[in-house]
């Protein structure tokens, strides 16, 4: 594939502790998005402080790379226990593992109720996707351990069945 590929594009609110996004490639493409594209146009440049934050993250990814194996470890082991409980976690294979509720008040409750259970989770709903397709956004981390990872899926699993979603 090297070479045949003329841009990547990635962002850098992820994975990567920061905020905004990138575009790689071979200068002159790069230079003429600079001058022509409306989106770049319009857009700042990073702040130093999350330029910096970016630039770390990366290092330690070079640096240490068991945290991306563990990462893989731990997306594989919750998002297998989701499944095996009945939620949908629309086939990701990222640290960034939706589940699918697919109605907003729901997915509002379950947001709530898993809080009280000490599961901080983001509630992503319309206008930001469209209706019936409600979710919540879990991020996992390299740090979490199996401990914590029994435990959100527990806190998950009671949850789901006091709505009954699952």
């Amino acid at each position: 594939m090297l070479g045949s590929i003329d841009l990547k594009m990635g962002t850098l609110s992820k994975s990567i502790p920061s905020i905004g996004g990138y575009l790689a490639g071979e200068h002159d493409v790069v230079d003429y998005l600079r001058h022509f594209s409306r989106p770049f146009i319009f857009s700042a440049a990073l702040p130093p402080a999350q330029t910096a934050a970016a630039t770390v993250a990366f290092d330690v990814i070079e640096d240490e790379p068991w945290r991306v194996t563990r990462l893989h470890e731990i997306q594989r082991t919750y998002a297998d226990g989701l499944k095996a409980q009945g939620w949908d976690t629309m086939a990701s294979t990222t640290c960034v593992v939706p589940v699918l509720v697919r109605d907003e008040g729901r997915t509002m409750d379950l947001t709530r109720i898993l809080f009280d259970r000490g599961v901080f989770v983001c509630p992503i709903v319309h206008p930001a996707v469209p209706r019936g397709s409600d979710r919540l956004r879990t991020c996992l981390m390299a740090t979490h351990t199996t401990e914590d990872i029994c435990e959100v899926l527990s806190a998950f699993e009671s949850a789901g069945k006091e709505l009954d979603l699952i």
